[in-house]
């Protein structure tokens, strides 16, 4: 099975896809967002209203956004990723990747996605990753780096996985209002509204998807969102027949390499030292044993040029 890489060009065409089919937002939040489309003139009265109506179907959080819904975000957001970072076009060792990676999800307790589960490499020498919505991972040439046997690269993924089966890049919208409300109004202008109204509305929806990509990129997620993705990554390698140690190793390597203060791993996660305690008592009574020969030729084969 190959994974060439014109298999990610779609992500570049994915705001307008999410804008048209994201529908989130609650009675209140609907009530403001038709207020505000009225006095800003581009919605009617009787848009408006229809608004409102959207909004008292359901009362919706992060939790009640469908698997479809999750998708097209996720797409969004990927693209944000990959207008910031270049891809790393070397189509075997991403096609590894994608090997190791889906094989790992399957021991997950979200083993499918609306979409499916794609990993990506990005062409950067920072220390880093990121898992969007619905299952798009990436993982930058400078994490890779790190890795010195399989299991490490499947600890990487494996943690990533853990994100997002419990859905934490979701949970960085849950107390936005103003994000709901606009992505409601997108929405509905969708169904009626001209190119340019749905124009502007696009420019808004970009700001939502914004406040994710700030959690990916910027500010990171919360230390028990982090033990938790930790403790799911513990619990796939194991499952899958990999060293779970591995991840406690590759925050070992991550402490000896980060910079303090770097834009990288570091700047969105808490200290590898406080972490690698943790996963140490997760795999208690686990055995570091030696790397099978083809799975150490295999890994040096895809990730030797990295």
């Amino acid at each position: 099975m190959r994974f060439p890489m014109a298999d990610y060009r779609w992500l570049a065409g994915s705001f307008a896809a999410a804008l048209i089919l994201l529908q989130v937002g609650c009675a209140s939040i609907a009530q403001v967002g038709a207020t505000v489309g009225e006095a800003a003139g581009v919605i009617t009265p009787q848009q408006g209203q229809s608004l409102i109506k959207v909004g008292q179907a359901a009362d919706k959080t992060f939790s009640d956004i469908t698997p479809e819904q999750e998708y097209y975000i996720g797409r969004a957001v990927g693209a944000t990723i990959v207008s910031k970072y270049k891809v790393y076009d070397q189509e075997d060792a991403t096609e590894y990747i994608n090997l190791l990676g889906q094989g790992l999800a399957l021991a997950s307790i979200k083993p499918e996605t609306f979409g499916g589960y794609h990993f990506l490499i990005l062409d950067s020498d920072e220390i880093n990753a990121f898992a969007a919505p619905g299952g798009l991972i990436f993982l930058s040439r400078g994490m890779l780096r790190l890795c010195k046997s399989e299991d490490e690269v499947a600890a990487v993924l494996a943690h990533e996985i853990g994100h997002v089966e419990l859905q934490h890049a979701l949970r960085a919208i849950k107390g936005s209002r103003l994000t709901s409300a606009l992505t409601t109004l997108a929405v509905e202008g969708a169904k009626s509204f001209g190119g340019e109204q749905l124009a502007q509305l696009t420019e808004a929806f970009e700001g939502s998807i914004g406040d994710i990509t700030g959690t990916l990129m910027n500010s990171g997620y919360a230390r028990k969102q982090e033990f938790q993705a930790d403790a799911s990554a513990v619990r796939i390698l194991k499952a899958m027949g990999y060293d779970p140690l591995a991840l406690a190793r590759m925050l070992g390597e991550m402490e000896k390499n980060l910079k303090p203060g770097g834009h990288d791993f570091a700047a969105t996660h808490p200290p590898p030292h406080d972490r690698i305690k943790d996963v140490e008592k997760l795999a208690a009574g686990s055995v570091s044993t030696t790397m099978p020969a083809a799975r150490q030729k295999r890994f040096a084969k895809a990730l030797g040029g990295i």
